[in-house]
């Protein structure tokens, strides 16, 4: 039997650690925000240079499932969310079925990455920008195999619109997942995938039918920890891929635009 563990970082912000304590807000979005104002140091696959790297940007987009009033406690915090994810279609020659926070390449017309993720998240799933307030930026990530530097751009669905795939051909879903099943050890394991000579592990998460690893797992990995959310659950768990995604050959990509 597995014995090995990953367990939260010490020192998450929790709720009521607010500095503004007369401004209303949801619990789980006062964490959000603290997070983004001291923001995070990204653990050592993260440290990468960033020279040469094109930048682009994603939406990392929580939301609350229902109208339920908010906790103070970490897990009825995370409970009460979701966070929306965009599949590619299992039908794509390069990195068929994998899973992604909506976003891509930053344009020179963007006005930064806050704009770009915006902007890709309305392309790609129709969500409506204009319900959803930045909470702040994370520091800019290194993704070397594409060759991109992935700003993540933390949002908060004050009013959530309809999402969907807009196009078949790029995406096979657009979905929200609830956290608590993120944080579900259950659902927790780890991916491990030897391609040639290049060998990739990475958390991994089997929820609403698919497996969200690779970069995408491994930013969930990081922030429930840091937020004080996650639970601990057993590395050595091996979550396998769907076929799609073992025939499609090399490492997934940063965004479900195609661009990576």
């Amino acid at each position: 039997m597995s014995t090995a563990r990953h367990s939260p970082s010490d020192g998450p912000f929790r709720a009521g650690d607010d500095p503004r304590p007369d401004r209303p807000a949801p619990a789980a979005r006062v964490a959000l925000e603290g997070l983004a104002r001291r923001g995070t140091t990204w653990p050592g696959w993260a440290r990468t240079p960033l020279d040469g790297l094109r930048p682009a940007a994603v939406l990392v987009l929580f939301g609350a499932l229902d109208d339920r009033p908010a906790h103070h406690a970490a897990r009825a915090v995370a409970a009460d969310l979701d966070v929306l994810l965009v599949g590619r279609s299992t039908s794509l020659t390069h990195h068929p079925g994998q899973v992604a926070f909506p976003g891509g390449r930053i344009d020179h017309d963007d006005d930064g990455p806050v704009a770009a993720a915006l902007r890709e998240a309305r392309e790609e799933t129709g969500l409506d920008p204009a319900g959803v307030a930045v909470l702040g930026t994370l520091a800019t990530l290194p993704v070397p195999v594409s060759r991109h530097a992935v700003t993540p751009v933390i949002g908060w669905w004050t009013t959530p619109s309809p999402v969907a795939v807009v196009d078949h051909r790029e995406s096979a879903a657009v979905f929200r997942v609830p956290v608590a099943d993120l944080v579900d050890p259950a659902n927790r394991g780890t991916v491990s995938l030897t391609r040639g000579r290049g060998a990739t592990s990475t958390p991994a998460f089997e929820v609403a039918g698919h497996v969200v690893w690779r970069f995408t797992g491994a930013v969930l990995d990081h922030l429930l920890s840091e937020l004080g959310w996650a639970e601990p659950w057993d590395m050595d768990r091996r979550i396998t891929l769907p076929g799609a995604q073992l025939a499609g050959g090399g490492p997934p990509p940063v965004t479900s635009d195609g661009a990576h």
